[in-house]
Order: C-alpha cells, then sequence, then structure tokens
C-alpha cells in the first residue's frame, strides 16, 4: 500500500491518576522531519518517543502534541532537617550562656526557622511514565498511519487513472507516426510532379529525403521509455511502501520524454499530444508530492 505524507491521529487516556493525550498532525516534506511538544517532566522521553515514531513513518513534517495531568494528591512529601535543627540549637544555647538570657525556644518556635521543614516532591517513576505513556502513543500513531493510508489509497486510484490516460496518449502517437511519414511521402511527390511536369521522378532521391525527414520526427524511442516509466510507475504503485522520492524521479524522466516528443512534432495532433501529456505528468508529479 502507498501512504499519503498527511495525516492525523489522536489518543487519550483518563484514569484516577492521570489525564494523558497524544495527537499528531503531518504535512509534506523532503524527510522526516519530527518536532515534539511535551511537559518538560517527560523530557526524558524523546529519544524512545522518536525511535516509536520512525517506526511507522519515514516522511513528512509531523507534529506531536503530548498533553499530561496527574491527579494523584500525595506526590510532595515533608522533609526535616534533624542536623540543621541540631545547629540551631548549639546556637541559642551558646546565646543564652554569652548574654546570661534563658534559653526559652519551644519546638513551635524552632519549627519555624528557615528550611528545619521543606516541601519536596515526589520523584516520579521514569519507567512507570514511559509504561503508561508508550501504549498510548503507538494508538495514536497507529491512528495516525490509517489516515495516511486512506488518503493514499485515493492518491493511488488517481494515479492510476492518470498513467492510463498517458498510455492512451502514447498509443495515438504510436498510431500516427507512421501516417504523417506517408503524408509527408505523398505530399513531397505532389510538390516534386508539380516543379517537374512529366520530368521522370528519382525515387531514390524522394526515399532519401523521407528517410531524413522520418529520422527527423521520429518519436519511438521516446514512446517506448515512456511506456516503460508509465510500467514502473504502475509497479511502484502496487507495490507500496515509501516510494514517493522514487515516482518523482520517475516523473522528472516521462517530462524530459514528452520535451522531446513536443520538440519534434510538426503536426497539429502529436504537439496537441505532447501538451496533453506534459499536462498530465505535471498533475501526476503534484500528486506524488504528497506520498510518502
Amino acid at each position: 500500500m502507498v501512504k499519503s505524507m498527511t495525516g492525523f491521529g489522536r489518543c487519550e487516556v483518563i484514569t484516577e491518576e492521570y489525564r494523558l493525550s497524544v495527537e499528531m498532525k503531518a504535512v509534506n516534506h523532503r524527510y522526516l522531519d519530527l518536532s515534539i511538544k511535551m511537559p518538560r517532566k517527560l523530557n526524558f522521553l524523546e529519544a524512545p518517543i522518536r525511535a516509536l515514531l520512525k517506526e511507522y513513518m519515514e516522511r513528512g513534517k509531523v507534529d506531536v502534541y503530548i498533553t499530561y495531568e496527574d491527579y494523584t494528591e500525595n506526590r510532595v512529601n515533608l522533609k526535616y532537617n534533624h542536623l540543621l535543627a541540631q545547629e540551631y540549637m548549639s546556637y541559642f544555647r551558646k546565646m543564652s550562656e554569652e548574654f546570661g538570657i534563658p534559653d526559652d525556644v519551644s519546638v513551635s518556635r524552632l519549627a519555624s526557622m528557615p528550611e528545619i521543614f521543606s516541601m519536596e516532591e515526589e520523584r516520579d517513576d521514569e519507567d512507570y511514565l514511559w509504561k503508561i505513556l508508550e501504549p498510548v502513543i503507538r494508538s495514536a500513531t497507529e491512528r495516525f498511519v490509517e489516515s495516511r493510508i486512506r488518503e493514499g489509497e485515493n492518491l493511488q486510484r488517481d494515479l492510476l487513472g492518470k498513467l492510463d490516460d498517458m498510455s492512451l496518449i502514447v498509443d495515438d502517437i504510436t498510431e500516427r507516426s507512421p501516417k504523417i511519414v506517408e503524408d509527408y511521402r505523398q505530399h513531397l511527390l505532389e510538390k516534386v510532379r508539380e516543379l517537374l511536369g512529366s520530368t521522370q521522378i528519382d525515387a531514390s532521391l524522394i526515399a532519401t529525403e523521407v528517410t531524413a525527414y522520418s529520422d527527423k520526427i521520429c518519436t519511438d524511442e521516446e514512446t517506448v521509455r515512456l511506456r516503460s516509466h508509465i510500467d514502473a510507475t504502475r509497479k511502484e504503485l502496487v507495490r507500496g511502501g515509501s516510494v514517493g522520492r522514487k515516482l518523482d524521479f520517475i516523473a522528472q524522466e516521462m517530462n524530459r520524454e514528452a520535451n522531446t516528443i513536443l520538440s519534434k512534432a510538426n503536426n497539429l495532433a502529436i504537439s496537441d499530444n505532447g501538451i496533453a501529456l506534459k499536462t498530465l505528468i505535471e498533475k501526476i508529479r503534484e500528486q506524488i508530492q504528497n506520498l510518502e
């Protein structure tokens, strides 16, 4: 199957402990460009997240948005600094002896001293965070890929239809070419008879001129290569996978052959066919830009 580079996927999980959502969207890009926006507390997971995403995609500018809310209330611990409290009490006793004043420090007074008690946020378990985040990212990515596949199927049908149209035009050029040469031979004979009257016409000279003309306008090589490119494009579309770059190269080669046919054309029908080919190839190239 072929896949479009544009896509969208989303997944959200809500439990009593947390709310976690992952959303991703993509547009065309020559290479894979991943942009991941998430809370700072999840930054340490960026490498495994990128590795996971690369399992599913090869091209496109992909924006990933991750939100995480922690609903638990026991994530903060109260810390008592015993050593600092001892140091405070030691200085209070020294002050009492030095100044001859009573040592009337109470527990509440000591507890109010700076940094005796502190609030410390409980450190997140990194393995646990990845364990809950990984399946949500994977689910969002699979939905993202599904949307790419659906769009890719539409692109595939459209491209195969355009290739069929190209084949018909190439067939028409192939059929017309011998008739154009024959028409030229008849036209040349009439002109020569008109000029020479009853004088005998040198058939070898006519044949030489017709052969030279035939070589000049012959598009056999171009039509053969075009058919080959059309067949190759069909096979790649049916085979599927990441085919965008290869098909873009083939389309450039198609355009080169169409330009040559147009430059050789000295017949209105062939010229029209050449223009129709270039128009179709341009449309094909535009669609190929959307393929992964």
